[in-house]
């Protein structure tokens, strides 16, 4: 079972059609017909019925499908890694949730850009529970998540951090009370919608049942964009983190208060693992960044009034 193999494979099973596959592949249908029957014959599995028409894919193919994905995308990874040793040069591959930590990581990626012209970046975004996975899965050299992180098999720095909002339509009643703090007793019997990590989850009825009160939870979601739309739309309110930069006048954040709660951000990487040259220049690079932010000498423009929450403000 060669690299090929599994590549002609990948592309059959996504288009579930020789036809459309082969023409994919720039190649004619007879030899990957044949690369398939002979990698069937090899595994001694069926991994496709054969229609007319098209093909179903068995559960022993979507099995090789999701393997198959892996090793083509380590096997890539490696030789990246590989021909960075020739130099500062290669790819550095980085997944990132949404919130602020696109934002951050836009920071230092443009500074570290103009250094080092020859590293290429590759992004991934998902939700908390997705980048955990990729990261422990080695398809992530580097990840800046929301915290809390899993520190018996991660190392990280913390990066940033932010209040937790509440956003709403600027025609939901809450959003045209005066005041750009809301009490979360107020959010009590709104129709909420949460980030959809499991334990943030848990930890909101928590936050919520300090106060003695049960969120109505009408869903959850993975990405800031799908927040906004649900707000601007007003189908709920969305907790989530303030976000400051992305501006738009059909949505109100107010941050919530009584208690009040914090997000903390981590750039985090494989606890005991060596990280390559290019990796750890990256991190010693984030690390200055750090530095120069305390001393108020960063090159990047704060947004006008950001808002921070005391140091003291327990993390969520």
């Amino acid at each position: 079972m060669d690299l090929r193999a599994l590549h002609y494979f990948v592309v059959v099973a996504e288009e579930l059609n020789i036809t459309r596959a082969a023409e994919r592949l720039n190649m004619s249908q007879p030899p990957l017909s044949g690369q398939i029957k002979s990698l069937e014959e090899e595994l001694g599995v069926q991994l496709f019925i054969r229609g007319k028409r098209h093909l179903t894919i068995t559960d022993a193919g979507m099995l090789l499908y999701r393997r198959a994905r892996q090793i083509l995308e380590l096997s890539e990874q490696t030789e990246q890694e590989l021909r960075s040793l020739e130099g500062l040069s290669g790819d550095l591959n980085i997944s990132l949730v949404e919130g602020r930590a696109p934002y951050l990581l836009a920071r230092w990626i443009a500074g570290f850009y103009s250094e080092y012209p020859r590293v290429a970046f590759h992004l991934w975004n998902g939700s908390g529970d997705e980048v955990m996975e990729r990261i422990h899965r080695g398809l992530a050299d580097l990840a800046l998540v929301a915290a809390p992180y899993n520190a018996e098999h991660l190392e990280g720095i913390s990066v940033g951090r932010e209040p937790w909002v509440a956003m709403m339509s600027k025609d939901h009643p809450l959003a045209k009370e005066e005041g750009r703090f809301i009490r979360l007793k107020e959010l009590a019997g709104q129709t909420l919608f949460v980030p959809n990590r499991r334990s943030r989850v848990e930890s909101i009825k928590a936050w919520f049942a300090e106060i003695g009160e049960e969120p109505l939870i009408a869903g959850n979601l993975a990405n800031y964009i799908d927040a906004m739309a649900l707000t601007e739309l007003n189908a709920g309110i969305c907790i989530y983190p303030m976000t400051t930069y992305c501006d738009n006048d059909l949505i109100v954040k107010k941050i919530i208060t009584e208690s009040e709660r914090q997000v903390e951000y981590a750039l985090v990487w494989k606890r005991n693992e060596h990280l390559t040259e290019i990796q750890q220049e990256f991190v010693n690079y984030v690390r200055d960044c750090l530095e120069e932010e305390q001393k108020g000498t960063q090159p990047y423009r704060i947004p006008e009034g950001e808002y921070l929450p005391p140091e003291e403000t327990e993390y969520l």
